[in-house]
């Protein structure tokens, strides 16, 4: 594979493997709790490299999800070298802006954030997920020793994330950004079978009235069942919900709609599928049973996900449900992906979400604009929960302070 060669490569090669460990010391009134540990969520200030090497002991191998917010080195954000190699070169570099006149930006960059990957590396599981938000100035670059840390295989994509138009560009208006999305281990997702997906709109708040009807009218399934297709019918025109209102069934998983068993495409798998009152062959559907043999049947039947109709004269049916909640719904055989009303989608790899929408949250927290171009913590939130289950770690590297405390607050 190519590698990148670039200034100081050498010197900068093992240098997270001299970084000594430090104590990470709490500050108490600063903390949410009289109490603060390790393990609770941190927002640790200080040198990111010195802070992850003090980590490591403790979260060596353990999260699912890292991601990090490096300076993009426009040349116009006065950041600094700081990393102490033992080097006349480098030790020339410390501490002095790095700007747009500095030819030797680009290495310092690549100097930097070498050792940091190759320790963000070893927190990682062996199914976990990396994300790098970049620009123009360093993407090249960026995927290059993303390329050479985790191995090109081990690339994921590369999200667009249109941030709004420029009026004053002289020629394009470049108002995009890049999320690169790196696995430790793409062979080990395969292994996993790993599937990401999201709520579509509308899916959420319906998972959402579901979960406080269960809370109010408790385990009478008839009872929410009546109360959901009430909430359907008073959900004003055009509101996204209504476009999943065949999803009008509860039980103790979620909200579901019947669906038919049938092979897609047609010429399906035949055999006898007993039905439980009658006790005789239930007819077989047109294109053949959904599930390749009886024993996969059977397993569905016993776990609840096939209904049976009032006789054998019709084939059973197959519960598809809004939202998966629970482990047991991330082997379900869920609807076909081209069905519209279906609650879930896979993503994009192009979004768009005006760049001001975080500095008006900014300000509503701060009550003034405290520093430029904060990240957004709703998309943030939103990608984070894409790859990640809600009992697994999250690591942030960033910058931005304004994304601790909302961010934060969208997985609690």
């Amino acid at each position: 594979m190519p590698s990148l060669n670039f200034k100081g490569k050498a010197l900068v090669q093992n240098f997270h493997l001299l970084v000594p460990y430090h104590e990470l010391k709490p500050v108490r009134s600063k903390s949410l709790t009289p109490k603060v540990s390790l393990h609770d969520n941190l927002v640790i200030h200080g040198d990111n490299l010195k802070a992850l090497k003090s980590l490591l002991p403790y979260y060596h191998g353990k999260v699912k999800c890292i991601y990090i917010d490096p300076p993009y080195n426009t040349g116009n954000e006065g950041w600094v070298y700081n990393d102490n190699v033992s080097s006349p070169m480098i030790q020339d570099w410390l501490g002095k802006v790095v700007d747009r006149e500095d030819l030797t930006r680009h290495d310092k960059w690549l100097c930097m954030m070498l050792p940091r990957l190759r320790l963000l590396r070893e927190f990682l599981t062996d199914d976990g997920v990396l994300m790098v938000s970049i620009d123009d100035n360093e993407s090249p670059h960026a995927r290059c020793i993303l390329d050479e840390t985790f191995g090109k295989d081990n690339f994921v994509a590369q999200l667009v994330w249109e941030k709004g138009r420029k009026n004053d560009a002289k020629l394009f208006s470049v108002g995009h950004e890049y999320i690169l999305v790196y696995s430790s281990s793409i062979e080990r997702l395969r292994e996993l079978a790993t599937i990401w997906r999201e709520a579509k709109p509308g899916a959420i708040e319906i998972q959402d009235e579901y979960l406080r009807l269960r809370k109010e009218l408790g385990p009478d399934n008839a009872r929410v069942e009546s109360s959901l297709r009430h909430y359907y019918d008073n959900l004003p025109k055009g509101h996204p919900s209504k476009k999943h209102s065949r999803y009008s069934h509860v039980d103790d998983r979620g909200v579901w709609r019947d669906d038919n068993m049938s092979w897609q495409g047609g010429g399906g798998p035949t055999y006898d599928v007993y039905h439980p009152k009658t006790n005789k062959p239930c007819a077989v559907p047109e294109g053949g049973w959904r599930y390749a043999t009886p024993e996969k049947m059977q397993e569905m039947i016993e776990k609840g996900f096939v209904v049976f109709r009032e006789d054998h004269s019709k084939p059973p049916i197959r519960k598809t449900y809004l939202v998966r909640i629970g482990t047991d719904l991330d082997e379900f055989d869920q609807a076909d992906d081209e069905e519209d009303d279906i609650g879930i989608q896979v993503a994009g790899s192009y979004f768009y979400r005006s760049a001001l929408q975080a500095s008006r949250v900014l300000v509503s927290i701060f009550g003034k604009k405290v520093f430029e171009n904060p990240k957004d913590h709703e998309i943030l939130a939103r990608l984070i929960r894409y790859v990640t289950s809600d009992d697994r770690r999250r690591l942030f590297s960033t910058r931005s302070l304004a994304l601790a405390r909302p961010g934060m607050r969208c997985f609690n």
